[in-house]
């Protein structure tokens, strides 16, 4: 099966929102067989950052959907916008 890797800006719900600990929320929310793969933390405006992750899933009907939910559902964040989809490459 191939595997995808997925960039996703995470917003915080607010400027208080520990990004480190948001982070921790939305690992431990993401259904199995997805993992994340690597995070990186951009500034947006006024103090506010988001946080740029890169997830790997399994090609399979309706992964992605239960990522974003999982991702949307946990406390912390604000809202989500999916950068980029592809397929992982193999070496």
């Amino acid at each position: 099966m191939t595997t995808l890797v997925a960039r996703i800006k995470i917003l915080p719900a607010d400027l208080a929102v520990n990004l480190d600990s948001l982070l921790s929320k939305v690992k431990g929310n993401i259904p199995n067989g997805t993992s994340l793969k690597s995070h990186g933390m951009e500034p947006i405006a006024f103090g506010l950052n988001a946080v740029i992750a890169d997830f790997t899933l399994n090609d399979s009907e309706g992964q992605m959907d239960l990522l974003e939910e999982s991702i949307k559902r946990s406390e912390g964040v604000g809202q989500i916008e999916v950068i980029n989809v592809s397929r992982q490459s193999v070496k």
